[in-house]
């Protein structure tokens, strides 16, 4: 999700004419995944008088999630003379589609691009982008390797992993368990999915074995958070963050393993078709089910009792930060900085569950909900 600089003045002469090809290849190619909020020059003019022109290219926009970014991102656009232009994949793992975005990004003389990576497919059309001058942003997901990016915004989603994990430890009191990993993907590295996964058996006092793999833990032994306990791993599943997806890898771990009492969900969605394959087995109510995204409606099944906890994030902070920060950047500003000790800029996470246990600091689903996102 980076970027970088140079050759201004001959992409200037030939804004016109490159605008006009990028529109035709958005059409001809990707005509779903294509559009724009304002239909404004752009202009990297210091005196901030022209346009800013800016890509926001997201996974999807059929998670809530990605619709945030982009409502957002197109509200701080228009405080700050941004020409927005979003695209997106028609699924998640849809890479060709941000290739294509990426592309056309360059071609109109975009001064940035903020980018959630379908997968490091991307990496060569972001290293075009950098070296044709725009400063690429990665939101939610630092791309493999990070350099890739100029800078990443993100929740630390290592420590919401770890949220989870430690409030399913302290819950567990000592009792074993019989661990179910829905996972995002198994056919594919993204960090996003290695930071929770790894995060949440990190905080049940599990040793994830590996620094860059998901599943590479001893498959049963001894948990140490809370009061500690023996646990087993009943599966690793891919769900490709889908409601689907969850409840096919739930039926999955169900069948290696009816005696599952903890779901680990790498989201809301995840989370969501996993409690509707236990219902449907007639097993939701001693399965404690770990979700990570702190939508409006994923706070309602904490208050249900759907979500044991529900580790929240700000994604519509990530792109509206990035926004500003292309559009400051543009007009003569500095590059944006990481935050201190950290290898991107963290935009935030807390917990959120119905009650505290163990001592843990939570937020109640109403506290949590006065920053949640979508419905």
């Amino acid at each position: 999700m980076n970027i970088s600089s140079s050759q201004a003045s001959s992409r200037r002469s030939r804004r016109t004419r490159a605008a006009a090809v990028g529109v035709t290849v958005c059409l001809g190619a990707t005509l779903a995944a294509c559009g724009s909020s304002d239909s404004g020059s752009s202009s990297s003019g210091s005196g901030g008088g022209g346009k800013v022109g800016v890509s926001l290219i997201l996974k999807t926009l059929t998670n809530p999630y990605f619709v945030s970014m982009e409502k957002d991102a197109k509200t701080q656009a228009a405080k700050d003379n941004v020409s927005l232009t979003v695209a997106a994949g028609n699924s998640d793992g849809d890479t060709q589609t941000q290739i294509t975005a990426i592309d056309n990004a360059i071609s109109r003389g975009d001064k940035g691009i903020l980018i959630t990576t379908n997968g490091d497919a991307v990496n060569a059309a972001l290293k075009r982008a950098k070296q044709a001058g725009l400063f690429v942003i990665a939101l939610d997901t630092a791309p493999n390797p990070p350099s890739v990016a100029d800078i990443t915004y993100a929740t630390d989603n290592e420590q919401a992993g770890k949220l989870d994990g430690q409030y399913a430890a302290a819950a567990l009191n000592g009792k074993p368990a019989v661990i179910a990993m829905l996972d995002l993907f198994n056919n594919q590295v993204v960090s996003v999915d290695i930071q929770r996964d790894h995060g949440f058996l990190e905080g049940m006092g599990i040793d994830p074995g590996s620094k860059t793999e998901n599943g590479k833990e001893a498959k049963s032994g001894k948990y140490t958070g809370g009061k500690g306990g023996t646990y087993k791993i009943a599966c690793h599943q891919p769900t490709q963050g889908a409601i689907d997806g969850g409840r096919t890898a739930m039926e999955n771990c169900l069948s290696s393993n009816p005696d599952i009492n903890v779901v680990y969900a790498i989201n809301e969605p995840a989370g969501e078709g996993a409690y509707n394959a236990l219902k449907a087995a007639g097993k939701e109510k001693n399965v404690a089910i770990y979700a990570i995204d702190g939508s409006c409606s994923g706070l309602k099944n904490v208050t249900s009792g759907k979500f044991a906890a529900d580790a929240v994030q700000y994604p519509g902070k990530m792109a509206a930060l990035g926004v500003s920060s292309i559009a400051k950047l543009a007009r003569g500003g500095s590059k944006p900085s990481v935050t201190n000790g950290k290898t991107f800029y963290d935009t935030g996470t807390a917990l959120a569950a119905a009650k505290s246990v163990g001592g843990l600091k939570v937020q109640s689903p109403s506290q949590a909900a006065s920053a949640c996102w979508g419905n």
